[in-house]
């Protein structure tokens, strides 16, 4: 059939603009598009958040959890739905964005906030600004975040504040934005894993203990429990509901290396799985909902775990296709799941509607490394590996 005039006096206009907008509704993002063809008004109808917020919903990293929440309010959904799609193919650009050359191996790690992207190297914590079109780094950082002696393991960064825990044993805390930070001792070995919620940092440490301690006023540093874990802690997450924390340990023993504990009380509530092999540490772990639990490590499974239907389960897994280790996994709260394999960097995709690998990108050719972390937005991936920080761009066509 032909297409709706745009004349004004056509009866399509005549309608309210509710039920236009109910009519559109019915239609997909290719009938969408074509729609907003025929003529300026239309172009403006069919770009309207409300028609694309429902197939953004089903779209891989839109933006949207999923509960509904818009994690990138600002951006048209419309045009989130057209990068979903680059994605979903594998559509990209890759780049190099820093190198390093270093004698030893480095372990970067790295959090993603608003314009700035900030790397450990060694000992430091480097904040650089993000280029306008989001795919590269200013070359020299606008900020540089010491303390430790030796390298830095792991950081978050939480409410304008980086907490760190190193090499040296120490943890440190940074205000991101002033000269404030408190630095105290915080275990015998290397602090593996730390996690910064609500005035409580939880470290894990390869001196198989992890512990909670207070950042409240009078009581910055002191240890509130320690947790005998009798494993190396390789990973550790605060819930979101701020009542209990999840560690992941090697697997040396005969111990699920997952593990829930009350934040309270430092108290064993569960453990995670009862089908774990020897050795098959847990390397990172990532809450998606209060309920909803990420994992990744040695044994080559990214896991997914909702424990109010069971502990000992998880309700679906995917297995790395080179029997590489997976060192990091993050998701988008919804479809989406994207992880860091052990050999020659390799980042691959995830659906978790589907059981096998949606996309794989090798990007530490002809030298192997480990994608040791990983963060993205809604247009950007970056990947560290040992010597370089790679970022691919699916705003790309």
């Amino acid at each position: 059939s032909p297409p709706p005039s745009s004349s004004p006096s056509s009866p399509l206009w005549a309608l309210p603009e509710e039920l236009l907008l109910l009519i559109c509704s019915y239609l997909d993002a290719q009938a969408l598009g074509r729609l907003g063809q025929v003529c300026r008004r239309l172009r403006f109808l069919s770009s309207r958040d409300l028609l694309w917020r429902r197939i953004a919903r089903g779209c891989l990293n839109s933006g949207f959890t999923q509960l509904g929440t818009d994690l990138a309010a600002g951006i048209p959904v419309k045009e989130r739905v057209k990068v979903s799609q680059n994605w979903r193919h594998g559509r990209c650009r890759r780049e190099t964005v820093l190198k390093w050359k270093c004698k030893q191996v480095l372990m970067p790690w790295m959090e993603l906030d608003g314009e700035y992207l900030y790397l450990s190297q060694a000992e430091n914590i480097q904040a650089y600004r993000l280029c306008p079109d989001g795919a590269g780094l200013q070359r020299h950082p606008q900020a540089i975040f010491s303390g430790h002696q030796e390298d830095v393991c792991r950081f978050v960064l939480v409410n304008s504040h980086i907490v760190s825990g190193g090499g040296d044993g120490n943890i440190v805390l940074h205000k991101i934005h002033g000269s404030y930070s408190v630095k105290f001792s915080a275990h015998e070995q290397e602090v593996n894993c730390v996690d910064f919620q609500s005035g409580l940092i939880v470290s894990g440490s390869r001196d198989r203990t992890a512990k909670v301690w207070s950042l409240s006023a009078g009581r910055v540093g002191q240890c509130l429990h320690t947790v005998q874990t009798e494993d190396r802690v390789w990973s550790i997450a605060i819930s979101p509901l701020l009542s209990s924390f999840v560690t992941g340990t090697a697997c040396c023993g005969h111990t699920s290396p997952l593990r829930i504990w009350d934040l309270e009380s430092g108290h064993l509530l569960t453990c995670l799985g009862t089908d774990f092999h020897r050795g098959a540490g847990v390397l990172d772990v990532f809450y998606e909902t209060p309920s909803l639990l990420l994992s990744c490590g040695y044994d080559t499974y990214i896991r997914y775990w909702d424990i109010r239907t069971s502990t000992r389960k998880c309700v679906q897994e995917w297995e790395e296709p080179h029997d590489s280790a997976l060192y990091c996994v993050r998701s988008d709260k919804n479809h989406m799941i994207a992880s860091g394999s052990s050999y020659y960097g390799v980042v691959r995709l995830w659906d978790k509607r589907q059981t096998r690998c949606l996309q794989s990108f090798h990007l530490s050719s002809p030298t192997s490394s480990p994608v040791y972390c990983l963060r993205f937005s809604t247009t950007h991936l970056y990947a560290a590996l040992a010597s370089a920080l790679h970022v691919l761009d699916f705003t790309a066509p």
